[in-house]
């Protein structure tokens, strides 16, 4: 099968329970959190079963991801010392965005999370006894007390605020880079989403808003975010920021922004909506 035929969207099936036999198969390879690829390709994709078999590369995990058509696709975790495979590098998952099509950052995103949860659960939080993998779902097991892990997920807000033409945007006081973004935060227990949004809003520039409008979610990697994303307008109050999280925030016309986010982010599509919507008169 040619990966580059491949509609990810319409052929991808995720799964647990990987099947017993099979002719073919697809591999991605991570190795200290950072993703092989082939130097020579144009566009990234994952190792077929025999470009593994002749890597010279050995798992130390493997896990099965789904079926993509009738081939199953693992993500296999080697060595942090191994030699890369002549003519391949690995990378961070961070150099993909932005040059990869969405549904394979999604795939790879899942690949080295998956990875990092069961890196991170070789033994139990509870009472530091070892752990082994379900058999029925994604999860481990303590085989000591019990307790079930399966892979984490942090529900976090994204929300584009707006005042008439102009959008709040932001520029984060630890991330590197000049540009700008929307504003993000964690739930927190027993918060609901919406009650997130007012929180995070006035503790980082002391603005209250209004007219929340839920716009959509994506699952972001890094490490293992689900964001959920709101547009709000503008209520009151003058911009006080907070300086652990931010370096700068200002409202900007939506045809004069500063450096913006990738549009294969959330908070690209939250601003380019604004934007799209604001052409037509509808703001």
């Amino acid at each position: 099968m040619n990966w580059q035929d491949i509609d990810l969207q319409q052929h991808f099936e995720p799964g647990t329970n990987a099947p017993t036999n099979y002719n073919s198969a697809f591999y991605i390879v991570i190795s200290d959190g950072e993703v092989l690829k082939h130097d020579q390709l144009p566009v990234w994709q994952p190792l077929d079963h025999n470009e593994w078999q002749w890597s010279g590369l050995e798992a130390k995990a493997q896990h099965y991801l789904g079926m993509i058509s009738d081939c199953p696709l693992y993500v296999v975790e080697v060595d942090e010392n191994a030699d890369e495979p002549e003519g391949y590098s690995f990378d961070t998952l961070w150099s993909f965005l932005g040059k990869v099509e969405l549904n394979v950052f999604s795939l790879i995103g899942r690949a080295k999370q998956i990875v990092d949860w069961y890196n991170n659960h070789q033994h139990c939080g509870q009472c530091g006894s070892a752990t082994e993998s379900g058999q029925a779902d994604r999860s481990t097991k303590c085989n000591q007390c019990g307790l079930m892990f399966y892979p984490r997920l942090s529900p976090s807000i994204i929300v584009c605020i707006n005042k008439g033409s102009d959008i709040l945007l932001a520029r984060n006081a630890q991330a590197g880079g000049n540009f700008y973004s929307t504003l993000a935060g964690f739930i927190e227990p027993g918060e609901s989403i919406e009650e997130t949004v007012h929180r995070e809003v006035f503790e980082e520039v002391s603005l209250k808003v209004k007219n929340l409008r839920y716009f959509g979610s994506q699952s972001w990697p890094f490490p293992n975010s689900l964001m959920l994303g709101f547009h709000a307008e503008y209520e009151s109050g003058e911009i006080v920021i907070q300086e652990e999280e931010l370096s700068d925030a200002q409202w900007f016309h939506y045809n004069d922004l500063p450096n913006k986010p990738a549009s294969i982010s959330i908070s690209g599509w939250l601003i380019n909506d604004f934007i799209r919507r604001a052409e037509l008169g509808q703001i």
